[in-house]
């Protein structure tokens, strides 16, 4: 199994002076330790439960593209784009840059977003949840066609583009796709349909391991149903626990998510804590374990 780090919190001591600094070094940290993906949130706003908009949060895909300057190894993605957040056609372009800068790195993490206090706040339209999908699977439609050689119209229901040119195209003709969350009717139907990867939330105990189980059998059946490969598509999970106080125990619960069929799980580190002693016992403790789970 490999590992993810998630990147999700920009809260540390001193972080008014260090903010730059850390991330920089937790990102080699992560690069240099074998850590398969690096990821950082889609938001302009941080969080409520993560203390709120008064709360640092950097732009997504500026972070990235400093990131990929700075790694090497680990791919980049965001968990997740907010689909309402950019026009598709410059979301493929950036992500198409992305990819070309950080020679083959590049993830498109995406999802239908939720978050509309930073949409009103700044004054960013934000659709009803069922537009919200429509333009989901439109903008992915639109990333697909872009990321191929029709340089043609899109004629959509919400998005209307007349040329689709993009080039430099991605270094491996396209970049992967993964759809982040669980709703078993639309999100799973689009990973099924479209996506490379999903991203489903784990956590220790009985009860997230059965959640996840289900989640994937219904994905599963999503699969079936459009005559798509299951196995094909990689299961990620963003785990909700610390592993440096029982690694033991940490490894045991990575053996039965393993067994469903998961093959990354991010970690977070903890709100106002350096975040560079954390990845750096994660590669030392965790990172060379989990990859023989």
């Amino acid at each position: 199994m490999d590992l993810g780090l998630h990147y999700y919190t920009f809260t540390h001591p001193e972080w008014e002076t260090t903010l730059a600094d850390r991330l920089t070094e937790t990102a080699q940290v992560a690069d240099e330790g074998g850590v398969n993906l690096l990821t950082v949130m889609d938001h302009w706003f941080q969080m409520i439960d993560a203390g709120g908009p008064y709360e640092p949060m950097l732009e997504g895909y500026t972070t990235l593209g400093y990131l990929a300057g700075v790694t090497t190894n680990v791919r980049l993605s965001l968990l997740v784009t907010g689909v309402t957040y950019r026009h598709p056609g410059l979301l493929a372009k950036t992500v198409s840059t992305l990819d070309v800068l950080s020679r083959g790195r590049a993830v498109l993490g995406i999802g239908a977003a939720w978050y509309d206090r930073e949409h009103a706040g700044l004054g960013v339209p934000f659709p009803s949840t069922a537009e919200r999908f429509e333009r989901l699977e439109e903008t992915i439609q639109v990333c697909r066609q872009m990321w191929s050689q029709d340089d043609g119209a899109f004629d959509g229901k919400h998005y209307r583009l007349a040329e689709t040119i993009n080039l430099p195209q991605p270094p491996r003709g396209t970049v992967p796709v993964m759809i982040g969350g669980g709703g078993e009717r639309k999100t799973l139907r689009l990973v099924a349909e479209y996506g490379q990867a999903c991203n489903l939330f784990g956590a220790a105990g009985d009860e997230a391991l059965g959640v996840v189980r289900h989640k994937l059998d219904v994905l599963r059946e999503h699969c079936d149903r459009l005559g798509t490969d299951y196995d094909a598509i990689e299961k990620t999970m963003l785990y909700q626990g610390d592993p440096r106080g029982d690694v033991d125990a940490f490894l045991a619960d990575m053996e039965r998510y393993r067994a469903l069929g998961i093959s990354l799980v991010s970690l977070m580190p903890t709100p106002y804590e350096n975040p560079v002693p954390w990845a750096t016992g994660l590669v030392e403790k965790v990172v060379p374990r989990l990859s023989e789970v």
